[in-house]
């Protein structure tokens, strides 16, 4: 009878035991599920812009597999771990074979944004422009050293790493800005390269990937959170939505001004050794969410949301 006791208590204990188990599995299934939905939203304007330009799965997925790789050596990295193949085999579940044979080719990357000169240089343009109207228009050389022309501009805004000239013939190629008998006028109210395929994406890669390291990062945790917020209505008219599209840009531009000042004094004042970036950005996106939505399976209703990540 000893036994039967004994051993029906060992059973019971094993129950005991295989039920948190169970519930840990359950859960970890649970979080794995939501973690995929979050990543298929924000993948499907990513696939749109994929098809309309023609893009293969194959293709799609040799970039995932490149940057599962490289963000699985961060992580390692982060912790002070240099990985090897196994470790970073087991972190991204790829093979050891595709781990090993990964070799990075010489490919020509998109420029980066943030260290555009003509970006710098129409920003601080911009910012001129809204202190003084009048130089909407600048002399593109000046024999005094104290005038504004776009010489002094470009020199100060590029630290006189790239020659003026270079910089005014790109900004007219973007048509961003025009020159006539020695003038250069400002044509734009924004840094946006319409007319530049190559540009238009470097800035879709750049504003679309700080904007979702900072939802990640709050998500994840482990630090401050970043700012990070957006409002919500559904079940309005497109003209509404329109309205509103124009408040936000209004808006915008007065912070943007604000912005750039800002970030324009501590560039000038920053040592060379310093390595901090930073985006501010805005976005505003509106549609007929009946019959052609960009957010499949959810129906239009009346509805208003604030979201607050701080």
């Amino acid at each position: 009878m000893a036994r039967k006791r004994t051993g029906s208590h060992s059973i019971n204990s094993g129950r005991a035991t295989r039920a948190p188990r169970e519930q840990m599995t359950r859960a970890r299934e649970g979080q794995l599920a939501w973690v995929l939905g979050a990543i298929g939203q924000v993948l499907r304007p990513l696939v749109r812009l994929a098809l309309a330009f023609g893009v293969k799965h194959a293709q799609i997925e040799q970039v995932l597999r490149e940057v599962m790789l490289d963000e699985a050596r961060r992580a390692w990295r982060a912790q002070g771990s240099e990985p090897n193949i196994s470790q970073l085999s087991v972190t991204t579940g790829l093979n050891r074979k595709a781990v090993t044979s990964k070799v990075r080719e010489d490919k020509e990357p998109l420029p980066q944004t943030e260290m555009s000169t003509e970006a710098k240089t129409l920003t601080l343009w911009l910012q001129m422009f809204a202190d003084d109207p009048a130089l909407r228009a600048l002399p593109v050389t000046s024999d005094d050293p104290a005038a504004a022309s776009f010489e002094a501009m470009a020199r100060r805004a590029s630290r006189g790493n790239v020659h003026h000239r270079a910089i005014l013939d790109e900004l007219v190629r973007l048509n961003m800005a025009t020159e006539h008998e020695g003038v250069a006028h400002l044509a734009v109210e924004g840094f946006v390269p319409a007319g530049d395929l190559k540009a238009m994406l470097s800035f879709l890669g750049d504003n679309a990937r700080d904007h979702l390291l900072a939802s990640a990062t709050n998500t994840v945790g482990g630090r401050p959170p970043f700012l990070e917020r957006s409002v919500f209505a559904g079940g309005i008219s497109l003209e509404a939505c329109e309205r509103i599209h124009r408040l936000a840009r209004d808006r915008w531009t007065t912070l943007h001004d604000e912005m750039a000042r800002e970030m324009r004094a501590e560039y000038e004042a920053a040592d060379k050794r310093d390595a901090g970036r930073i985006r501010v950005g805005i976005y505003a996106y509106f549609e007929d969410a009946k019959g052609g939505s960009d957010t499949p399976d959810v129906a239009p209703q009346k509805s208003s949301r604030i979201k607050d990540r701080e």
